[in-house]
């Protein structure tokens, strides 16, 4: 039994706290890194641009606040694009930030062609994320801005990305199905 429970502590799954006893250790996130969709468009070959459609400084929505960790109505960014890829629409995208973490972010004309290169340019780049993914259809507006037909049917992801372990980002993103694979790694 003690060498079963030394292998365990070895492999990091248990913890021993002299006095107190062992325990199971915290999960262990194993370090990746969250490809933008910049970067997730050049792995596929092509090249993404980015149309901003909105780009303001609002009161966080109750739900954004949450999973941010903010208090409600405490000022956010948001950024609201159109993502292409070789100059066709495949991404509706809707991101917050906490104003307070990313000052200056939105202000002028020229914002950043990549959030997550600009995110890592001030240190913050996400380290980890949770993301949500779910089927549904192409609403009227959707469509419009995706170029497909209304009722197409659309991959919705909802993503809060951590910079380590502090929420910087949630975003909404419709991506057009017959446009877009969505492809995951799994570890054990």
């Amino acid at each position: 039994m003690r060498q079963a429970l030394d292998v365990l502590v070895a492999e990091g799954v248990l913890q021993r706290f002299p006095g107190r006893g062992t325990f199971v250790a915290p999960p262990r996130r194993q370090p990746s890194r969250i490809a933008s969709f910049t970067e997730d468009m050049a792995a596929r070959g092509t090249v993404a641009e980015s149309r901003t459609l909105v780009a303001e400084r609002v009161k966080s929505p109750a739900g954004v606040a949450r999973a941010l960790g903010l208090a409600p109505r405490e000022p956010v960014l948001r950024w609201r694009r159109l993502r292409l890829a070789d100059g066709k629409p495949v991404c509706l995208s809707d991101a917050y930030l906490s104003a307070a973490l990313v000052p200056g972010l939105l202000d002028g004309t020229d914002l950043p062609d990549s959030l997550y290169d600009e995110l890592a340019t001030r240190g913050k780049r996400p380290t980890w994320a949770e993301d949500s993914l779910s089927a549904g259809v192409a609403t009227p507006e959707e469509s419009a801005l995706l170029e497909c037909k209304e009722g197409t049917v659309v991959i919705r992801v909802t993503r809060r990305a951590l910079w380590d372990d502090r929420p910087i980002e949630i975003s909404r993103s419709v991506y057009r199905a017959d446009q877009h694979t969505v492809s995951f790694t799994l570890g054990g």
